[in-house]
């Protein structure tokens, strides 16, 4: 069983830089693509972003081109999110997942995900 613990949520003004980190629980992620998704107040969960394990190859949605960066650390078993220049709009509970071998393409056009972490707050507000 494969758990994903995020953090590094908070509350802060437009503009705001802030790391997310995604922990797993396992020893290796050989076989999985790690994606960061959002779910905004009164929407449905977004992909954002994914990264393979195996290559470090990267996708990102158009919407986050440009401000957010996904990097991984796999000597930590560890998966972040930089974001630069938050807006508003980016206020949403932030979760990682893990699909099971699968490309960075097909985890961020069509998610199948196997594992949810339970999300981590980040809120943008002046």
């Amino acid at each position: 069983q494969l758990q994903l613990v995020e953090s590094g949520g908070g509350l802060g003004q437009p503009g705001w830089s802030l790391r997310l980190s995604c922990a797993a629980s396992v020893s290796t992620l050989d076989y999985y693509t790690i994606g960061w998704f959002r779910q905004a107040p009164g929407k449905e969960r977004e992909v954002l972003s994914c990264i393979s394990r195996s290559d470090g190859s990267t996708y990102y949605v158009d919407r986050v081109k440009g401000r957010f960066t996904i990097s991984r650390d796999n000597a930590k078993n560890t998966v972040y999110l930089q974001l630069n220049s938050l807006k508003a709009e980016d206020t949403a509970v932030y979760y990682c997942a893990a699909q099971y071998d699968t490309t960075v393409q097909a985890m961020c056009i069509s998610p199948l995900v196997d594992y949810w972490g339970k999300g981590t707050l980040v809120t943008v507000s002046s």
